[in-house]
């Protein structure tokens, strides 16, 4: 049996020929896929003598499928174009959080599925901050850390997200209250010498740690005492839960989550395989620029826990969001004194 493609190929092939102003001939002219197929499926031209406009339906539809077919493909380049494009870096603004001269990086290297209610998609989240964030001094790093948000990613892609409501400033060698006092420097806290943006972690009362970020200056960083928890609440209820007070039972209020420095340290798992890396480049780790918004009114205090530290015992070098319900430690006596 003949096939009916054997047939209405040469009838087909016969008319598009004569269409160009060619010899009628059975021998196949090199064009389009898509045209053999037309020309298979739609029946031949019946015409002797068909002109180069002819109404035929058979050609008619070719035609037609021929100038859908471009459009489409222009359509698909053009999308193609778009995509290829190079993202250009974004340049903030003087009014967005980090602003100046500091660096604000595209978002992390390593992608995975966003689980955060802060944002919508890994295109939505704003920009990484950069080495040149970090390199300033102690006391501007810390006031300019609060309202950054402080990201961790865990294992199975998880991303836990808080917003920095308060720090404290350490100088270095000269500050009594430092670890680095003296100029001491040893492998228990070598993350103080390393460049701006190198976490420090260390452990207190033999359980505990606390994160801290290296400034400008030997020995000089910035602790981050409390956050305001943005993403991911669930995960962190569990984390402290299971690492912290919350074990006996009671389920945590959001703002007892993170509101202390190893408080925040357990609701985002970040333990001693922290220390010495880098907030700019790290894939587990990082800080972004804070959401746009007024500034906030920032209350300078002495810092917690450093009695032992003399006259640097009472130097204002803790930093908090006034008002924020987020703070570890309020003090009353220094937001009177700075209403």
């Amino acid at each position: 049996m003949i096939a009916p493609s054997q047939v209405l190929q040469p009838m087909a092939l016969r008319c598009v020929s004569r269409v160009r102003g060619a010899q009628p001939s059975l021998q196949p002219r090199p064009f389009h896929t898509w045209s053999i197929v037309a020309t298979l499926l739609l029946p031949a031209c019946p015409h002797d003598h068909c002109p180069r406009a002819c109404r035929c339906p058979a050609l008619g539809h070719v035609h037609q499928l021929s100038r859908r077919v471009g459009q489409k493909k222009q359509r698909l380049s053009e999308a193609e174009r778009s995509r290829s494009l190079p993202d250009v870096a974004r340049t903030p603004s003087p009014e967005e959080p980090c602003s100046g001269p500091h660096t604000c990086l595209g978002p992390p290297a390593t992608t995975g599925p966003q689980r955060s209610i802060y944002f919508l998609s890994p295109k939505d989240h704003p920009a990484r901050l950069g080495s040149e964030f970090f390199d300033q001094p102690g006391v501007r790093l810390a006031r300019a850390l609060l309202g950054q948000v402080l990201v961790r990613r865990l294992a199975d892609n998880t991303e836990l997200r808080g917003r920095i409501v308060e720090t404290e400033a350490y100088l270095g060698p000269e500050d009594e209250a430092a670890h680095s006092r003296g100029g001491r420097q040893t492998a228990r806290n070598r993350g103080m010498f390393m460049k701006p943006g190198t976490l420090y972690v260390f452990i207190i009362y033999g359980m505990y740690f606390c994160l801290n970020v290296s400034s400008q200056g030997d020995g000089a960083c910035v602790l981050l005492r409390a956050l305001e928890p943005l993403g991911g609440l669930e995960t962190m209820q569990r984390l402290r839960s299971t690492l912290g007070k919350g074990a006996s039972g009671r389920a945590l209020k959001d703002r007892e989550l993170c509101n202390g420095p190893s408080k925040l340290c357990q609701a985002l798992a970040i333990d001693k395989s922290f220390d010495q890396r880098d907030l700019a480049t790290d894939g587990a780790v990082w800080m972004e620029c804070g959401p746009p918004g007024p500034k906030p009114a920032v209350v300078a205090a002495a810092r917690v826990g450093v009695s032992r530290a003399g006259e640097w015992a009472q130097k204002p070098l803790r930093f908090y969001v006034r008002g924020s319900p987020f703070v570890s430690v309020v003090d009353r006596t220094a937001e009177q004194m700075q209403a």
